[in-house]
């Protein structure tokens, strides 16, 4: 089994790759998208997006970070792809999947599954340009307003050479909401040989180990469950080898985290929004640990790095008991 970090745009980032790819069991993260409309971006727009190109194409923790693309014009997508390789992108992921209006606005993402013989044969081009060695992955959704075209999206994507093809189990539609319809990835295991990565709806270890028997997917894709649980992969590895799962984090364990991510974004952005993703982390953490609620409501207006850091100073200072309202 292999355990994927979703690219999740304006949430998962570099700082939040190191971090959690550093807590273990996370076989790949693939980046944020990065935009492609009518040329050849400069190196720096990859960089930007994927810092890790500058260290072997992998977070410290010696995980490979794909580089993902979104677009709609072939040739253009086919030229961003050689440049990645050349950057030293360890594999290069399409994005079929963003639901959001603005993206399909611009003839990005979920709005190409409306015609399978351009997800077809922007696939086949991104393969072409790519060299033999380097991955071709791809991230589709079950259709745009149905699933009436997914099986042909499918059966295109495989026919073009990509390498693996993960499914996030919902149509764009569907948005985010639940449930995942995990059966239709088992009809795609059905028609095409290409492994297939699970996604969607997978908080837990239970619904981990039904994802897996429904699809019948070795492979899994995490993202919102890994921002509420940051040790979920680990125990989802540890389940599906017969391990104890018991040795969990706990709120004490996740208060250094929040820190040291809050120090990495004062590195990154200028001092008055340097909170705004620490807070944004803290929303997904409340739905796993009530602490962080607390934590958020004594953070969620404060600007100023130093008070920021204050509180979760005293946060880190607190005996365990107390830290839920520290």
């Amino acid at each position: 089994m292999r355990l994927m970090l979703a690219p999740m745009e304006g949430v998962i980032d570099h700082i939040m790759r190191e971090l959690l790819t550093a807590l273990g069991d996370i076989d790949r993260c693939v980046t944020e998208f990065v935009r492609v409309t009518d040329r050849l971006l400069p190196p720096r727009v990859f960089r930007r997006l994927c810092p890790e190109l500058d260290t072997g194409g992998t977070t410290a923790s010696g995980v490979p970070v794909y580089l993902q693309l979104l677009g709609g014009q072939a040739a253009v997508l086919a030229d961003n792809a050689a440049r990645a390789a050349e950057l030293g992108a360890p594999g290069i992921d399409l994005n079929f999947g963003c639901p959001a209006q603005t993206v399909n606005r611009s003839d990005g993402g979920a709005i190409l599954l409306r015609e399978p013989q351009r997800v077809h044969a922007i696939t086949a081009a991104v393969r072409a340009a790519v060299p033999k060695h380097i991955p071709v992955t791809v991230k589709t959704r079950l259709g745009y307003e149905d699933q009436a075209l997914f099986l042909d999206i499918v059966a295109g994507i495989a026919v073009a050479g990509a390498s693996e093809l993960t499914i996030h189990a919902r149509t764009k539609r569907h948005g985010y909401r639940p449930p995942a319809y995990w059966d239709a990835i088992a009809e795609a295991r059905q028609l095409i040989s290409i492994p297939i990565i699970a996604n969607g709806e997978i908080w837990s270890i239970d619904d981990a180990l039904r994802c897996r028997a429904v699809t019948g997917c070795d492979d899994l894709m995490l993202g919102r469950g890994v921002l509420c649980r940051p040790d979920l992969p680990r125990l989802i590895a540890a389940a599906t080898a017969g391990d104890d799962t018991r040795d969990s984090l706990h709120w004490p364990d996740i208060t250094p985290l929040l820190a040291r991510f809050f120090e990495l974004n004062l590195q990154r952005y200028d001092s008055h929004n340097a909170g705004n993703p620490l807070k944004q982390w803290l929303v997904y953490l409340r739905g796993y640990f009530p602490q962080a609620a607390l934590l958020f409501e004594h953070i969620k207006r404060l600007r100023n790095p130093d008070d920021i850091r204050t509180v979760l100073q005293q946060s880190l200072r607190a005996p365990p008991a107390d830290r839920c309202a520290a």
